[in-house]
């Protein structure tokens, strides 16, 4: 006997599908150069429920610059294709302290192509460091190289001090092209 898939959906009142209900949220930041946004740190207990913002972070984009490996002291090629360096000023703005840890958390997309780990550990040791715990207004500079395959897209930073109800990244910086 042949097995019928049937797919229900609830109805409003107009008949029309309903849809689910609006994120309360607060929508990732996404920056340009020159710009500035806030997120949320926090934590979970120890089931990984119930987060509990904890802290803000207020990230700046100083700058993005595409460099040749010769501009980041190394003689890697970059192996999607472009180095980017990526200049940014957190800043805990909250009353606790914040956790920023990018490496392996920053994520390059673009029209063509799905995110992909943009993280290098080139240019690491060169100036100061961004990832680590700031205590309230506590604020630092620095630099990330990060790889991606062509000029432009977005880069995205997946916290994982964020809120894990919440999909998505944390912060968004469109690179220029």
């Amino acid at each position: 006997m042949p097995v019928e898939a049937s797919a229900s959906f609830a109805k409003e009142d107009d008949g029309k599908p309903a849809e689910e209900a609006p994120s309360t949220a607060p929508a990732a930041p996404s920056l340009k150069v020159g710009e500035s946004g806030t997120f949320a740190t926090g934590k979970t207990d120890d089931y990984g429920e119930n987060f509990k913002v904890t802290s803000k972070v207020q990230v700046t984009v100083v700058s993005a610059k595409y460099v040749t490996p010769a501009e980041v002291d190394t003689t890697n090629e970059p192996e999607q294709g472009h180095y980017v360096a990526l200049t940014l000023t957190f800043k805990n703005v909250g009353k606790a302290p914040a956790e920023v840890m990018t490496y392996g958390m920053m994520k390059w997309e673009d029209s063509k192509t799905a995110a992909q780990v943009a993280t290098t550990l080139e240019g690491v040791g060169e100036g100061p460091e961004l990832d680590t715990t700031y205590k309230p207004g506590q604020s630092v500079t620095g630099k990330l190289i990060l790889d991606v395959a062509r000029k432009g897209g977005t880069v995205s930073y997946f916290d994982n001090n964020s809120d894990p109800e919440v999909e998505g990244p944390s912060f968004k910086v469109a690179l220029p092209k």
